[in-house]
């Protein structure tokens, strides 16, 4: 099994923030996204941009993955962003505003020129109309090692601005478009986080989302404050009841009888080997948070 990494927490911090940057240090996410992007001001770009890698070169975030979104390559900023980024050698590279693979290919074509060290990886914000109707063919890029693919990021805000949907609860229109994302970044191996959640207030509407995108198969949610980590960590991790379940699980298919048997009759229910293969990824993703607590 490939070597899993929490990312059921992935917060946003303005690049422009000076004090959000160093406070990250500090935080209980998974992740930790340095925004470049849409947080920051066009007369803030530079200052933002020379911030965020000059912290992400100086470290000191401990097992916190750290991400940079960059500017769109097409803007002013973007260029200069990139080059910046790989300099700094964060985790990951996020990417926004990816609407078809050609743009992956595109950044990838200049990882290879600024000699990117390997360990950076590049996600991809899925959030326009057309990254939904190409969400597979994007994906599939994640098979080219140059784009260095590894995580889809939902951009649920803009996706509603530019189809024109309401964001109600229960996100009736945008699930539809949810999991069309997510069904191709499994079908090519790729991670996704779910979109953010607005109202900082609504603490029990924010627990429904971060449900609803568990139960929906996303690996965590990105967030817009840290009073938000606590409950996306605790939503997006194996309950004691699901581990215990797996643990029962995995224990009887290692039982000598069962071991070349595809089905197998435990406490009642018909449990087939995939079931006992979903249990070794339970237990996987909790022994990784439990060595991230420690």
């Amino acid at each position: 099994m490939i070597p899993i990494r929490p990312r059921r927490s992935a917060l946003y911090m303005p690049g422009s923030n000076a004090r959000a940057i160093e406070k990250a240090r500090t935080l209980a996410a998974d992740v930790v996204i340095f925004d470049l992007e849409d947080a920051v001001a066009p007369d803030l770009k530079t200052q933002a941009r020379e911030q965020v890698c000059a912290a992400v070169k100086a470290g000191g975030y401990g097992r916190r993955e750290l991400v940079i979104r960059v500017n769109a390559l097409e803007t002013p900023w973007g260029e200069a962003d990139l080059a910046a980024a790989v300099a700094a050698a964060p985790d990951a590279i996020l990417v926004p505003k990816v609407s078809s693979a050609e743009t992956l290919a595109a950044v990838g074509l200049r990882l290879r020129k600024l000699g990117a060290a390997e360990r950076t990886g590049i996600w991809a914000m899925i959030e326009t109309p057309l990254a939904i109707l190409r969400a597979e063919s994007i994906a599939s890029a994640a098979h080219d090692v140059d784009t260095r693919l590894s995580c889809f990021v939902m951009g649920t805000n803009d996706l509603a601005k530019d189809t024109r949907t309401r964001l109600l609860p229960g996100r009736a229109a945008m699930l539809p478009w949810l999991m069309t994302a997510l069904a191709a970044a499994r079908a090519h191996g790729i991670d996704i986080l779910d979109g953010v959640y607005n109202t900082l207030s609504d603490e029990s509407g924010f627990r429904a989302e971060c449900e609803q995108g568990r139960d929906c198969g996303f690996d965590g949610k990105t967030l817009i404050h840290p009073d938000q980590i606590a409950a996306a960590n605790g939503i997006f991790a194996p309950s004691e009841h699901e581990i215990e379940s797996a643990r029962t699980i995995v224990a009887a298919f290692e039982q000598p009888e069962n071991r070349a048997r595809g089905a197998i009759s435990l406490g009642g229910r018909m449990v087939e080997r995939l079931h006992a293969e979903m249990a070794r990824r339970t237990l996987a993703m909790a022994e990784a948070i439990a060595k991230q607590t420690t």
